[in-house]
């Protein structure tokens, strides 16, 4: 009974492995890929020493409240302003364990007064006759950030099971490819459009891979994301032209020209494109696997329909999602400036006027170009199933 049991256990692995075995090659040389490109895209460098003056950022408790001027604030609506002068207990660092006074400045657009017992981040500067000082930096917020990224994690599993799981591993790809292998590759000045489109479309494959194995819809997902992906860049690059808005009028890129006068090569006319590309990234893999699927039951219910009956069958799948995943995009551009468009409403500027603000030209292209993108892939994706599927049958 023993030997029954490993030669089905053996039979079974020999099974997985005939069914996988193309997911596993690929990833395999996915990963060695990330492996090279990494490695040249990260310079290894010796950490320079530090000087006899230097500032590094600690955990710390609040330990007692020596005095507290702050107040409400008549203008912020529910802010605070003032100063705190603390005491805290210091939780990391050279100076763990150590009790020392701390300033904590609040204003309606930073910090916010502290009680004893709670958590911050403290700013300590060490001077070069050893002497050292602390202002409060922020409140400690990765405990709260720990305990929603874990609920997503739970929701996650509970409700997507083996297939949520395997989600979270291509999520979990992405974040890596994002941030160990895109930002060094740009700081070093690589090609911002070439590289984000590059990092996307291994992304795509990598994460259908992981979610769905080597198989002909996950195949035709594939193709259908890299080609909506690429639609969405050209559609920006076209947009732009034509609005005359770049990479130097996104918000918060005075620090990025700060680091270019300092030496760093990093290319910023791409990063407005380079940001269509990888919001759209996710819509789109989403609808081309949804496609993909679709069509994949269809054949398998009726394996006599003719390529374009197939084709017509992923349209109408496709124009169901097209009204939802718009209004998802454009909403989600929208509400990331609503304060600031707000405040442009709030000018009473004409219509002309509002359209012709960078920001607001900015949001709408990228908004309307990632849309582009997913709703051409829907056809892209419709086009490339019905062929792979009926291939078959149109040589019989």
């Amino acid at each position: 009974m023993k030997r029954k049991k490993g030669n089905a256990d053996r039979l079974t692995a020999g099974a997985w492995w005939s069914r996988n075995r193309w997911s596993c090659v690929i990833l395999a040389a996915a990963l060695v890929l990330f492996i090279v490109v990494r490695m040249a895209a990260v310079t290894f460098e010796q950490p320079q020493p530090r000087g006899d003056e230097y500032a590094e950022y600690e955990t710390g408790v609040v330990t007692d409240i020596l005095s507290d001027n702050t107040e409400a604030d008549t203008v912020a609506d529910g802010g605070y302003r003032g100063e705190q002068l603390l005491l805290a207990q210091v939780r990391s660092g050279q100076y763990k364990g150590e009790t020392m006074q701390v300033y904590n400045y609040v204003g309606p657009l930073y910090g916010q007064p502290l009680k004893v017992g709670q958590r911050a981040v403290l700013l300590i500067s060490t001077y070069s006759d050893g002497s050292h000082t602390a202002t409060v930096y922020e409140y400690d917020r990765a405990v709260g950030l720990a305990v929603i990224v874990g609920l997503f994690l739970l929701a996650t599993v509970l409700v997507g099971g083996k297939v949520g799981a395997k989600s979270l591993v291509a999520l979990a790809v992405t974040l890596v490819c994002l941030f160990g292998v895109l930002l060094p590759a740009l700081m070093k000045g690589a090609n911002t459009l070439l590289m984000t489109f590059i990092v996307c479309a291994y992304v795509a494959v990598v994460s259908l891979t992981i979610v769905g194995g080597v198989q002909k819809k996950s195949v035709c997902a594939m193709l259908g994301a890299v080609a909506g992906t690429a639609l969405a860049l050209l559609f920006g690059l076209l947009a732009q032209a034509l609005t005359r808005v770049d990479g130097l009028r996104i918000e918060d890129v005075e620090p990025l020209l700060q680091l270019r006068q300092t030496g760093t090569p990093i290319g910023l006319r791409g990063l407005l494109v380079g940001g269509i590309i990888i919001s759209a990234l996710g819509a789109v893999m989403d609808v081309t696997m949804g496609i993909a699927s679709s069509l994949a039951e269809v054949h398998a219910a009726n394996p006599q329909l003719s390529r374009r009956e197939l084709f017509r069958s992923g349209m109408n799948i496709g124009r169901d999602m097209v009204g939802t995943m718009t209004n998802t995009l454009i909403l989600a551009f929208l509400g990331s400036g609503f304060t600031l468009i707000l405040y442009l409403y709030s000018l009473g500027l004409s219509f002309r006027q509002l359209m012709s603000s960078a920001y607001v030209s900015m949001e709408v292209v990228s908004g309307i170009a990632s849309s582009v993108g997913v709703i051409l892939s829907i056809p892209l994706t419709a086009l490339i199933t019905a062929a792979v599927f009926t291939r078959e049958k149109q040589q019989s």
